[in-house]
């Protein structure tokens, strides 16, 4: 089996947490098809759309298609969420448990 890379780590710790909550996910894949910009995962928590993009650490920035995505997740009544560590696993973990 393959290592794991820094970011596949922390999708792999996200991942877990969504599943231990029952939370319905997917990981959108872009074959060159699809939309530019995705988050690396959609979920849907409590009816509501939630799109996370999951970066390997603090210091590796979302492109800006990928903010501007989230804004427009946000925008659109959804909630956007940046992943990078166990802090910020725990603030998605948060928004499962007491919502916004």
């Amino acid at each position: 089996m393959a290592a794991l890379t820094p970011e596949g780590k922390v999708k792999k710790r996200l991942t877990e947490m969504l599943k231990r909550h029952k939370v319905w996910y997917f990981f959108p894949g872009n074959n060159g098809f699809g939309k530019s910009g995705l988050p690396d995962i959609i979920a849907i928590i409590r009816g509501r759309f939630v799109g996370i993009e999951v970066k390997a650490d603090k210091s590796k920035k979302p492109t800006e298609l990928q903010w501007k995505t989230g804004r427009e997740i946000k925008e659109a009544g959804g909630s956007w969420f940046l992943v990078y560590d166990d802090e910020t696993i725990l603030t998605v973990e948060t928004y499962i448990r007491v919502g916004s």
